[in-house]
């Protein structure tokens, strides 16, 4: 897969910090009444599916893409993630997530075994890593649905997920509501913002999906 496609919907992403809103859980970095900002901010990654790659739809014959074709379809959910940061020198991210099947031809059992991948990715464009595993769905004999877990894992380095100390400081340290920096945003400072981006991970997780797969779930 790309980078390029790796366009993730995120859990309080950490893209999301310089809005200053939303998400404001261990993670974020919030503003302080109006004046100066609060770190909460965790070494742990933000988990997400990126766009297009949370479902896979598989048919009968190759190249009919019509839904009297389609022989079953699955759709990831339910992605949580377990976060150790205090790990030495590793931030270990373990996640989860569910997979739900659906075929359209119920006779007999069946098994059907699906790739995902697993991508760390820094400042949100970077591909650090990037692991693939399989989930494997079984259908009992007249039954068109079936349910299946996936675990992997994700490995962050610990001091690349720290932001600088003097950055740090410039982010929290609180302004009085008369200083000449009161109104400004630190995250507006282009040092700043770098040193976030850079400081910020995210677990991607989805299913590996060839070119074509891709183009019909970005287009149906």
């Amino acid at each position: 897969m790309n980078a390029r496609r790796l366009t993730a919907t995120v859990l309080c992403s950490a893209a999301a910090l310089a809005a200053l809103g939303g998400c404001k859980t261990k993670g974020d970095i919030v503003v302080d009444e109006g004046v100066g900002i609060t770190a909460v901010r965790s070494k742990c990654p933000a988990v997400g599916i990126p766009d297009y790659t949370g479902d896979v739809t598989l048919f009968r014959a190759p190249g009919d893409k019509t839904a009297p074709n389609i022989d079953m379809v699955a759709a990831m959910t339910d992605v949580r993630t377990q976060c150790n940061e205090n790990a030495g020198d590793k931030v270990v991210a373990q996640v989860s997530f569910q997979v739900l099947g659906r075929r359209n031809d119920t006779g007999g059992a069946r098994q059907v075994t699906l790739p995902y991948f697993v991508t760390v990715l820094q400042g949100g464009t970077a591909v650090l890593s990037k692991r693939v595993g399989t989930v494997t769905l079984n259908f009992a004999d007249g039954q068109d649905r079936a349910q299946a877990s996936g675990a992997a894992s994700a490995y962050i380095d610990s001091a690349a997920a720290t932001l600088p100390a003097d950055i740090r400081e410039r982010i929290t340290r609180k302004r009085k509501a008369g200083d000449t920096d009161a109104a400004l945003d630190p995250l507006a400072d282009p040092q700043v913002k770098a040193a976030v981006a850079r400081a910020s991970f995210e677990v991607l997780v989805g299913f590996q999906l060839d070119d074509s797969q891709l183009a019909y779930n970005a287009t149906r």
